[in-house]
């Protein structure tokens, strides 16, 4: 039986060789592409293990998960959950990138918290394509406005757009609508250029659509084991 440590490289490589191949169809260079593992519920012996692997990024879509993880594995961490007012402190203790970013008032708070603690935070702003408000983000119409809320605020760095496209949505469509989106955002703000979409089940066609922070789990970690 294969080691657990086997077992990551061998799934690792075989994701880092579909981004390759897919950057390659796309006519892009790998290197404008950051592969972000995503850890959550995973041990943090795993973590380590990808740090060995030469991964620096990693994934957290609960606090407690990465307040305690990013303590024990040095790299660039970043929260994918949705923000929730009261966890913003503990969320900035931590995390350097936050990908769901939807309200003026979030990234207001966080602004004000990164200056009590002396240090700068990147966010994306989380972009819904149907509206549900189950799931956070802002539709098409209403991004620029938040953007412009945000671009400027103390000891924020406007990284781009986050996307999930909704399980209703088809692969092709969905990106096509989140690429058109994204084209016309970075037209107003060209230094938000970030594209945070893509994740085990469709990131080579993130990929050929523009994404350049791709979320991976589950293709690298194996199945997530849910504990209530």
């Amino acid at each position: 039986m294969k080691s657990r440590a086997d077992q990551i490289a061998e799934a690792l490589s075989k994701v880092e060789a579909q981004i390759a191949a897919a950057a390659a169809d796309a006519d892009r260079s790998c290197s404008d592409i950051t592969l972000i593992a995503v850890t959550k519920t995973y041990p943090t012996s795993d973590v380590e293990i990808l740090q060995g692997l030469g991964i620096s990024n990693f994934g957290e879509n609960r606090s407690e998960e990465g307040a305690e993880k990013s303590a024990q594995v040095s790299g660039t961490w970043h929260y994918q959950g949705q923000v929730q007012s009261r966890k913003l402190r503990e969320i900035a203790g931590w995390a350097s990138f936050i990908h769901s970013i939807d309200s003026s008032d979030h990234a207001q708070k966080l602004s004000r918290i990164c200056n009590e603690l002396g240090k700068d935070i990147s966010i994306f702003l989380q972009l819904s394509l149907d509206g549900a408000p189950d799931r956070g983000g802002v539709v098409a119409a209403e991004i620029l406005a938040l953007a412009e809320k945000v671009a400027n605020l103390p000891n924020i760095k406007l990284a781009g757009l986050m996307c999930v496209p909704p399980v209703s949505y088809e692969y092709l469509r969905a990106f096509t609508e989140i690429s058109d989106i994204h084209q016309g955002f970075i037209g107003t703000f060209p230094e938000a250029a970030s594209l945070s979409a893509g994740m085990s089940s469709d990131f080579e066609v993130a990929i050929a659509h523009g994404a350049t922070h791709l979320r991976i789990g589950s293709q690298i970690l194996g199945s997530r084991a849910y504990h209530p």
